[in-house]
């Protein structure tokens, strides 16, 4: 069994869709409004049918009351870690504490150097983010002057502030072994996808930044493990997550318990809030139930 023993948390994937405009609040409300933990907004400011992620997060935060915020993931190359850390803080402290950052290396990079960002090689995309990472913790710190010379980012006299309400955590969306390593030594937590890192990848790809914990004297439960899901729940269909709830609660329980994952953000593939209603209504208090009990059974031997 690889179950890291973390507490679970649940939440739902959102298209920053500009048309229809409505189309993020009303999903973020319904999961809101079912008690689920988090609202994970997709970040590709190049595509041309998608609102600017931070300023739809901005108005999602009002029209909510509980449920949490993150980029999934911030593309970094567009976004210099000393603004990001900025907006990340401005909208914790305006939201009570209900901000996250999901952080990647970047990707689809012809659209990236549209936009005027960067073209970066492999081994420059591992610095960025590592760099970043300092970055932004030294934005939130509470250091009166930041000073920081890095490859790719510095800092040369910056006054931070302000703080952020809460931790926020860095959870880093990565998939290739120096990335996971890096995950391992220097993130909050790791976001990959189903569709690219499938249940039977997890045990290698967990192996990687469990190293990179050891090397850096982590354990290796310090470290969330985020699962973006995509599927239906309804009729029983082709995919791993086409099915109903009981096929739905028995993955969702393998995947902590067996395949290590701790949070789960679901993408509806139709119907998006009913989907997100059931989600949170029907599967979410199963997979609890069945994860605490599994996990006494186990602490009992």
């Amino acid at each position: 069994m690889t179950d890291y023993g973390r507490e679970l948390e649940f939440g739902v994937s959102v298209e920053p869709l500009a048309d229809p405009a409505d189309h993020a609040a009303r999903i973020a409300r319904a999961a809101d409004r079912a008690g689920l933990d988090l609202v994970g907004i997709q970040d590709h400011p190049y595509q041309r049918r998608f609102l600017d992620t931070w300023t739809l997060i901005s108005t999602l935060v009002p029209v909510t009351e509980r449920v949490r915020f993150f980029p999934d993931v911030a593309n970094l190359p567009l976004r210099p870690p000393a603004m990001l850390a900025k907006a990340a803080a401005s909208l914790d402290v305006l939201s009570g504490g209900r901000v996250e950052i999901g952080l990647g290396a970047g990707a689809f990079w012809d659209a990236i150097v549209a936009m005027d960002g960067p073209r970066r090689s492999p081994s420059e995309a591992v610095r960025s983010v590592e760099e970043a990472i300092e970055v932004m913790r030294l934005v939130w710190s509470e250091e009166r002057s930041l000073r920081f010379d890095g490859e790719i980012y510095a800092l040369n006299g910056m006054r931070p502030g302000p703080k952020p309400a809460h931790d926020i955590g860095i959870w880093v969306g990565a998939a290739g072994p120096r990335m996971l390593h890096l995950v391992g030594r220097l993130a909050d937590g790791w976001v990959p996808s189903l569709f690219w890192a499938p249940p039977e990848r997890l045990p290698e790809l967990h192996e990687r930044i469990d190293a990179g914990a050891a090397e850096a004297s982590r354990k290796p439960a310090e470290i969330k493990r985020v699962y973006n899901l995509s599927g239906r729940i309804g009729d029983e269909g082709d995919g791993l997550l086409e099915g109903p709830v009981s096929t739905w609660t028995t993955q969702l329980t393998r995947f902590v318990l067996e395949f290590g994952m701790d949070t789960f953000i679901y993408w509806p593939t139709e119907d998006h809030e009913r989907q997100v209603e059931v989600f949170a209504s029907e599967i979410v208090p199963a997979v609890r139930e069945a994860v605490a009990k599994e996990r006494r059974d186990y602490s009992r031997g």
